[in-house]
């Protein structure tokens, strides 16, 4: 079905965060029935979170979302496909199966399990263009002022963070958000627009997030909205 509006979008996600993952669901909703090319970037939580006197992820041997990207841009190089796929695989261990894809045996039984080669993690590790290549990505869109995810950048330069969801909309319902939300690049000006969460709202988001909560090996960082 053809949508008028942007035919293209950069998706910039942390296989990390729980809301990047919900908002991927939907993208590729989007991108199923509107034909809109989605295509998977880069972004640190550990980066853009560390404090001062903390190492920072490249400079870990294993540093767990950051690990997760480098082996999507060792896969990506072969084919945007196999990323698209290694996304979904380890946010649906992570998010929706309590698994611990941040864990390098994890990461390799994922892999085994796409049928892909689980030396793909050794291979992705030794070779420092995947960290450059996740570096270089998150600083691109670090210095259009993003501050985590799920962010769009789209053709024209303008980027948005969200749509933030738990519930992941799909059929006429995702296309109309989608409308929606690109509709905001015709007003450059409009810089924020939040629903304020209720308790029912905040238990809501704790049981879509349970099995993330469970499985992650870390403590959040929450940060004000710049």
């Amino acid at each position: 079905m053809a949508q008028a509006g942007p035919t293209a979008v950069d998706f910039h996600f942390d296989i990390m965060c729980p809301y990047a993952y919900q908002t991927s669901i939907w993208i590729r909703e989007v991108r199923d029935l509107a034909g809109v090319d989605v295509r998977w970037r880069f972004f640190s939580l550990e980066e853009i979170n560390r404090t001062e006197g903390k190492k920072h992820p490249w400079e870990r041997d294993w540093s767990y979302g950051w690990s997760m990207m480098r082996i999507g841009a060792y896969l990506r190089r072969i084919d945007m496909d196999l990323l698209d796929r290694w996304y979904w695989a380890a946010g649906t261990a992570l998010h929706v199966e309590g698994r611990k894809p941040h864990r390098r045996q994890v990461a390799m039984e994922l892999l085994e399990e796409l049928g892909l080669d689980p030396q793909v993690v050794t291979f992705a590790l030794d070779d420092p263009e995947t960290g450059e290549e996740v570096r270089r990505e998150h600083e691109i869109v670090v210095d259009k002022g993003a501050f985590g995810v799920p962010t769009l950048v789209f053709d024209d330069g303008q980027a948005l963070f969200g749509p933030v969801l738990i519930s992941p909309p799909t059929g006429p319902a995702a296309l109309r958000l989608w409308e929606l939300v690109t509709g905001w690049l015709e007003f450059p000006e409009v810089y924020e627009l939040q629903r304020p969460k209720q308790r029912v709202d905040l238990m809501a988001i704790a049981e879509a997030f349970a099995p993330y909560l469970a499985a992650r090996d870390w403590v959040s960082v929450q940060r004000p909205t710049p």
